[in-house]
């Protein structure tokens, strides 16, 4: 008899189904690493993040000040960030129950959320771009956010444009839901993760890539994801050739954690 897991508990094991499902083109997996982040330090990061997650699920706290948190908790071993992105999805989802609870939290957020963001965002190796005048660099940032009363869900909205993982907070986690509505399709277990992350990343251009290596290396990966679905290109070959030239879907592979939390909810099996 299967037993009802609590919601951290829930998040912890979307975190580590993720990063052990393989290929998943570019991607730490159970089958490579990149040289200064391994499998270990995303399935540290997934046990160490735990009282956040737990702190989200009892409520009573702000986003911004559990974002900040779990982003401490995983700061202390030597892989650099690894969920950030996870983190922006999951502790709204854990701390309002489901997609409609985190749509109606994060229009619930404050000021001194987007401050202990900012707070957070100073711990990870993320960077913005050069021009945005919200560049967590910058020390003015913080009296710009200040003046203008910007809240942590007005940060979201103004980094959405070109980040696929604040969209979500303005969208009502409408990648998330695709994610988790793409593992029900693809059946059971890490093959379905797999089929998931490949089909997500075939129709949506990944931010992250953009951000590293420009918007036509981004567009040209998310064609050859096409390819693979197609038939056309080799999945393995498409994994091996995304770790040579060093382009991972760090944005999909948010969504797919997302994803994989709400379809656990929902009754997704991942042990079959």
């Amino acid at each position: 008899m299967k037993i009802a897991m609590t919601r951290a508990e829930r998040a912890q094991l979307a975190m580590m189904l993720e990063v052990c499902a393989y290929p998943k083109p570019g991607n730490v997996d159970r089958c490579h690493d990149y040289d200064d982040t391994r499998l270990e330090h995303f399935l540290a990061s997934a046990l160490l993040v735990r009282p956040a997650f737990n702190h989200a699920e009892e409520g009573g706290h702000g986003l911004g000040a559990l974002i900040r948190e779990a982003t401490s908790l995983t700061s202390t071993h030597g892989g650099g960030n690894t969920h950030f992105g996870a983190y922006i999805l999951l502790i709204p989802l854990i701390a309002g129950g489901g997609i409609d609870g985190a749509t109606a939290a994060v229009k619930e957020t404050t000021v001194d959320d987007a401050l202990d963001f900012y707070a957070a965002f100073s711990m990870t190796q993320v960077r913005m771009h050069r021009t945005d005048e919200l560049d967590v660099n910058d020390p003015a940032t913080l009296h710009v956010i200040r003046d203008r009363g910007m809240t942590l869900s007005d940060i979201m909205a103004h980094s959405a444009p070109g980040d696929m993982v604040a969209r979500e907070w303005t969208n009502g986690f409408a990648l998330s839901r695709r994610a988790a509505d793409l593992l029900h399709e693809a059946g059971c277990g890490r093959h379905a993760i797999v089929e998931a992350f490949v089909r997500l990343l075939a129709s949506e251009t990944d931010t992250f890539i953009i951000k590293k290596h420009g918007t036509e290396v981004a567009e040209r990966v998310r064609e050859q994801a096409a390819e693979v679905l197609a038939g056309t290109r080799n999945l393995e070959s498409f994994d091996s050739d995304c770790i040579a030239a060093g382009i991972n879907p760090g944005s999909i592979a948010d969504m797919i954690i997302a994803g994989i939390y709400v379809a656990l909810g929902e009754g997704w099996e991942w042990d079959c």
